[in-house]
């Protein structure tokens, strides 16, 4: 299997490997304290030429919207829920991610949600914010056939858990779901937590990674939904794109729900990638696995808004 994987790919697993599993700066990594700091730490990111990011300051949180330079047109919108296990915040590996979900969209609005996160903001803080995030897009008139919602990580988890929420209330669905490498089972019981604890990159082989923290729902019910989206009822959904890696423990967390999901009718494309890690797709373009995952959402969106048929 390891022939499927390109010399780049496993090169960039080594090296997650390497920095999650050093001694104080892997368990910095490891229990989230690191993933909360990146943000207050980096540079201030350089916004390419040809776009132009704004600030939306919601009260409780902010977002950045990310579009075309001097173009009023609403062609379409993507909400961008970032992962970091419910405590880490928007950093700019997901400006970048923006500038490609903009780009692979063909001109789409970027809405990136810097909602709150724990442990000084436990659920359900993240999901009203993501909420929030969710009726900014509706008031501004974005059109409902061009909306994507899509989350890595935690942030996919969420973009789930919102879905289930604007449909067990009757709202407007988005068009399509995109995750990427979702945290969907916060009681981590799935099969995988144990058949790929050994071969995890990032959480494998300790049990005190970001995973086991419980800050995020304290003393609600992990089993609810709403936080493990892995028990939730699929029936109506919108058109899902699942991406995991192979060697992941959180593969069962999109495979449960994928396999849900289509048989509640949904039409979905679970892609799962030989050997790869935790949110591969954060290495953008560098290795040729993270830059198919690029290509596969573009194909994603354009045959969605297309309209082609019932298989993905």
């Amino acid at each position: 299997m390891e022939q499927r994987i390109s010399i780049r790919g496993r090169t960039a697993r080594k090296m997650v490997k390497m920095a999650n599993h050093m001694p104080y700066l892997g368990h910095k990594a490891q229990t989230g304290e690191l993933r909360a700091k990146i943000s207050e730490r980096e540079k201030l990111w350089e916004c390419p030429n040809h776009l132009e990011q704004s600030v939306i300051d919601m009260g409780l949180f902010k977002m950045e919207l990310l579009k075309l330079k001097d173009v009023e047109e609403k062609k379409g919108v993507i909400l961008q829920l970032h992962g970091g296990g419910y405590y880490g915040k928007l950093h700019n590996t997901y400006r970048e991610m923006a500038g490609l979900y903009n780009e692979l969209s063909k001109g789409y609005d970027v809405l990136s949600a810097d909602y709150r996160v724990a442990p000084d903001n436990p659920y359900p803080a993240a999901l009203e914010d993501a909420l929030a995030a969710y009726n900014w897009i509706l008031e501004n008139e974005y059109p409902v056939e061009h909306f994507f919602i899509a989350g890595d990580s935690a942030g996919g988890g969420l973009t789930l858990a919102l879905c289930l929420y604007l449909r067990d209330h009757n709202l407007k669905m988005p068009a399509g779901i995109i995750t990427m490498s979702a945290w969907t089972d916060l009681t981590k019981s799935g099969e995988s937590y144990q058949e790929n604890f050994d071969i995890d990159p990032i959480f494998g082989g300790a049990t005190d990674s970001l995973v086991y923290k419980e800050g995020y729902y304290q003393e609600s019910n992990p089993e609810d939904p709403y936080i493990s989206p892995i028990n939730g009822d699929y029936k109506g959904f919108p058109p899902m794109l699942m991406q995991v890696g192979e060697y992941e423990m959180l593969l069962s967390d999109t495979h449960t729900v994928s396999e849900k999901a289509k048989n509640a009718g949904v039409l979905v494309k679970e892609h799962i990638y030989p050997g790869m890690f935790h949110d591969f797709q954060m290495g953008l373009t560098r290795y040729p696995e993270a830059k198919e995952a690029w290509v596969e959402v573009g194909r994603f969106i354009k045959y969605i808004v297309n309209h082609k048929g019932n298989e993905l």
